[in-house]
């Protein structure tokens, strides 16, 4: 699920790529979190169909950073695309923030 009720998928092959990166094992609650109770959600500047929730992390093993989930939505369907520690959010059109 996410902000707003959608369900999001989240396929094993999309979790196998986000597990390549050592940074992101064990955060798959995190990925969950991130999704319904994000702090910052964009729209992709490149994709109209994409979606990125961020959610601020104090402690992750790289340090305090934001968690992204990509979303790709479409009518009837949103899936992960894929997730990443980041130190900021991308630039886009903010389509919810917790600071409203």
């Amino acid at each position: 699920m996410d902000l707003q009720g959608r369900s999001v998928r989240l396929t094993d092959e999309r979790l196998a790529h986000i597990l390549e990166h050592p940074e992101m094992a064990g955060m798959l609650a995190d990925i969950a979190s991130a999704l319904v109770d994000p702090d910052l959600v964009i729209q992709s500047r490149l994709d109209p169909e994409v979606q990125l929730a961020y959610r601020f992390l104090p402690t992750t093993c790289v340090g305090p950073k934001f968690i992204a989930i990509v979303v790709k939505t479409k009518a009837e369907d949103a899936f992960v695309v894929t997730a990443y520690l980041t130190d900021k959010p991308k630039a886009g059109r903010e389509l919810w923030s917790r600071k409203r």
